[in-house]
């Protein structure tokens, strides 16, 4: 490889640091209004009345929309349509978050103004705010609060019980996280004959779709460019349709562009957050550590709406027995309603939940059979030829045992355990801990999305040597620019400085799905590398002919095309085939290959494929104040090939501190349905004080064939082997079982 795997210079690294990159809220039109948003603020109830006439009347304002003002589909829904876009009279208000009226300003003082003239009047009901509550079903979100369902049924678990050695049981429970990205949800609408919306997205296409059901327009007459975008984690996937929506509205109901930047406190309220989850597992054991059966009910938190979340079900439930091979199976995933802030997409979507209640389980097993937790890892980790819990059949690209072996190696383990021990011998109030962590991850929508598992890519090499490429996958600030720049310089030789990836824009390039499930570098990269060899195919074919040398005989690298003894730049080349009428502009295609899957049972081929880590953690706590402190780790990652070195490293570090995060800061908090952690002064994220002295990174290559150069996917892993890991490394530092997170102070310092 001459660029692939190589360290380089992000490509969209200047404009960036310089303040040249557009963002959302960078957009300016002229003659252009401002947006305001109402809420219920009510977690539940009828709304009775609404009356905007004394906000009408307020000077500056155009427009107040409400239900009555939408000409097309009043509801949202991802799988079913259970959201109202404007709630009308006479229906629910299901949690505080819920909109009643926008509203469209000469500026945003006077839509503020508006905002508390409008007046209505909500019939309150009983609020379902707990997982137990929902389950009782006696105050209904919906029609039934336990609406949706996920099932794996394999082998024989009653059996797998009866002659087992160890039979633990647990229950775990996992909190909310905000995905805290620096720019907050916002758009800018302009309709004139057309619409154009200018989103910060995961998925533009989906909010093309959701805009045109709400507005009653062709796909045709909305054309979505993507903005740059200040993270996302998941939390930009579908929740965009619903800012990009109001916007959209006045924009169409005024014929004026209409802009929409959320605050964060209106960010938190309204937009999507990790489920909270409430697991109970029982895992049987012989006495070597082999596990032989798994038995789970797991229960997220869906929030007012279903949004993502049976998709997400899917995903916890495929992912519910780890990374380890479990060949007796009896999984059940459970969505509820309650009043609270819907919860969808977040990186991890849905897993690491239940990984942090299987590797606490690892861990118990481990103590109670005294086998160290490395070893219990290794027995039950996954190989080649080994099965999933769903039954799927792994024949390559498993590199599993490989990231358990590297991190062992790296952390110097053996002797690592004995200066821990020396540690806390001599320290009566502060306690060390290492705690393991062995994930899988499944790369792509899976056996549950197969229809948007495709991604198109357009690749234009102008007549000067430069690259052109447009993607229907987004970057939001995950590196995929410079990941897909890197796989056509390797392709065509040119210098990435040469090469520029343009925004999508949903009428000039397909559906692609979202950006999600650590899918662009597999989908979008795959598309990149077809568009461009199939150019280097004319350019060679052309050049072949033109200097009458076998096609093998020419060589493009390092910005330069070599035929012979002849050394030319690649600039000259492209102006030479572009003079000679060859086709230097090709469209590539890849859809994911099909998986065997029954829904039914939720046995069979899940994934497309898997990527692998491991993490080791050692933490300090103080056992006086509860204050604990990620010392360091140690992680590796199978992802088949490394296209961008810094860029997956970048990954892992922000990954890890994420999911640092989730354990050990990130707390929702919420008063009689409304939340009260409405800021990040008092909803904690980790700072750059916070993380570990010590951060070793490394990557397993076992390469995937359908891959692009072997490639698989480091988005969402690289988050979730932090949360069960350190927390195992404070439950060892502290030597009592903690089950659930973010861990409380009160819990540590608790005595027994």
């Amino acid at each position: 490889m001459n660029i692939i795997g190589k360290k380089v210079i992000r490509i969209d690294a200047k404009e960036k640091a310089y303040g040249i990159s557009k963002y959302a809220s960078d957009y300016y039109f002229p003659n252009m209004l401002y947006t305001e948003v109402v809420y219920a603020d009510v977690p539940h109830g009828i709304l009775e009345h609404i009356d905007i006439s004394e906000a009408e009347k307020l000077p500056g304002v155009v427009k107040i929309a409400t239900y009555k003002d939408v000409p097309g589909t009043n509801k949202f829904g991802h799988v079913i349509d259970d959201m109202f876009f404007l709630v009308p009279e006479g229906e629910k208000v299901r949690f505080e978050g819920d909109v009643l009226a926008i509203i469209a300003a000469e500026t945003p003082e006077i839509a503020k103004k508006a905002k508390e003239l409008v007046k209505f009047k909500i019939k309150e009901l009983p609020g379902v705010f707990t997982i137990d509550d929902a389950i009782k079903n006696e105050v209904l979100v919906h029609e039934n609060n336990v609406a949706f369902t996920r099932k794996i049924r394999r082998g024989n678990v009653e059996n797998a019980f009866k002659n087992a050695d160890l039979i633990i049981k647990e229950t775990f429970e996992t909190g909310y996280q905000e995905h805290a990205y620096l720019e907050t949800q916002g758009v800018v609408a302009n309709y004139s004959d057309k619409l154009e919306l200018y989103v910060s997205a995961q998925c533009p296409f989906y909010v093309q779709k959701d805009v045109s059901k709400i507005l009653g327009i062709d796909l045709k007459d909305i054309n979505v460019i993507q903005t740059e975008t200040g993270g996302g984690f998941g939390g930009k996937e579908d929740v965009p349709s619903y800012i990009a929506s109001k916007a959209a509205l006045l924009s169409f109901l005024t014929k004026r562009p209409v802009k929409l930047i959320y605050t964060r406190e209106m960010d938190i309220k309204e937009t999507s957050k990790r489920h909270p989850s409430k697991s109970f597992y029982e895992v049987s054991f012989n006495k070597e550590g082999k596990i032989l059966g798994v038995k789970a009910k797991i229960y997220l938190d869906m929030g007012a709406y279903s949004t993502l979340s049976p998709i997400v079900m899917y995903r916890t439930m495929v992912h519910a027995c780890g990374a380890y091979s479990v060949d007796n199976v009896k999984v059940d995933v459970y969505g509820v309603y309650t009043n609270k802030v819907p919860c969808g997409a977040f990186r991890g979507f849905g897993s690491p939940q239940v990984l942090m209640a299987m590797e606490s389980m690892m861990d118990i097993a481990a103590k109670k059979l005294n086998i160290d937790p490395f070893d219990i890892r290794m027995k039950n980790a996954l190989e080649k030829n080994k099965q999933t819990a769903t039954g799927h059949l792994l024949t390559e690209s498993v590199g599993a045992k490989e990231t358990l072996k590297k991190v062992y190696e790296a952390s110097n383990y053996e002797q690592l355990k004995e200066s821990v021990k020396k540690f806390n011998e001599s320290n009566l109030l502060k306690k060390q801990g290492l705690g393991w962590a062995h994930i899988f991850y499944g790369v792509s929508l899976g056996a549950g999305g197969q229809f948007l598992d495709g991604a198109t890519a357009m690749v234009n090499v102008q007549s000067d040597g430069t690259v052109a490429i447009m993607i229907g996958n987004t970057e939001m600030g995950q590196g995929a620019k410079t990941t897909i720049s890197i796989i056509v310089s390797e392709i065509l030789g040119q210098d990435l400085s040469k090469i520029r990836v343009l925004q999508p824009q949903t009428l000039f390039i397909q559906d692609s799905g979202p950006t999600v499930a650590s899918r662009t570098t597999f989908f979008s990269g795959n598309a990149v590398k077809i568009a461009t060899e199939k150019i280097k195919n004319n350019m060679l074919n052309f050049l072949g002919e033109y200097f009458n040398v076998k096609k093998d005989e020419i060589k493009f690298k390092d910005g330069f095309v070599y035929v012979n003894d002849k050394k030319f730049s690649f600039n000259e080349i492209a102006m030479l085939c572009n003079n000679n009428n060859v086709k230097l502009s090709e469209t590539g295609w890849y859809k994911t290959p099909k998986l065997d899957f029954n829904h039914e049972d939720g046995v069979g081929e899940a994934y497309v494929t898997y990527s692998y880590a491991t993490q080791l953690s050692l933490v300090e706590v103080d056992i006086l104040t509860g204050k604990i402190e990620l010392k360091k780790v140690w992680v590796c990652h199978d992802i088949g090939k490394v296209i961008n070195l810094d860029g997956a490293i970048g990954q892992v570090h922000g990954g890890v501190i994420q999911g640092m995060g989730y354990v050990l800061f990130e707390d929702l908090k919420y008063k009689d349905g409304k939340i009260t952690t409405k800021n990040f002064n008092n909803y904690l994220i980790p700072t750059i004080k916070d993380i570990p002295i010590e951060f070793y990174v490394d990557f397993v290559e076992d390469s995937f064939s359908e891959g692009p150069f072997g490639a698989k996917g480091l988005g969402e892993p690289s988050l979730m082997s932090a949360p069960p890991s350190i927390l195992n490394a404070i439950s060892a530092a502290i030597g009592k079982q903690l089950n659930k997170i973010p861990v409380s102070i009160e819990e540590i310092i608790k005595k027994e």
